[in-house]
């Protein structure tokens, strides 16, 4: 295990260590877990950044076209305010057909 000095502002060093008090547990041990808590959180957006690259529309909206077209249940159902007003909420394939024609290139796969 390494160690590592730390400099914090008074009034946060106090709220730390009243935290910590509450929670039952070490200032180090808050501090770590703190530190761990936010490199998960940005470790999980690098990976989802990555998976989103690696994300195929036309595999996308053919799993969707799978999935039966019925009612949403009960308080399972999206305001319709926004069901037409997110473009995000749309298929890729009614996307596409509104977005401007641009050029592409086919990336190997991999």
């Amino acid at each position: 295990m390494s160690s590592l000095s730390l400099r914090l502002p008074d009034s946060l060093h106090a709220k730390i260590r009243e935290l910590a008090d509450q929670d039952d547990v070490s200032m180090n041990q808050f501090i770590a877990t703190a530190v761990a808590e936010k490199a998960a959180a940005l470790l999980t957006v690098g990976y989802l950044e990555d998976r989103a690259r690696r994300a195929d529309p036309r595999l996308f909206d053919r799993v969707l076209a799978r999935v039966p077209d019925v009612a949403a249940a009960a308080g399972d159902d999206m305001p319709s305010e926004l069901r037409q007003s997110d473009a995000r909420l749309q298929p890729a394939k009614a996307r596409r057909k509104a977005a401007p024609k641009r050029a592409t290139r086919k990336r190997p796969r991999g």
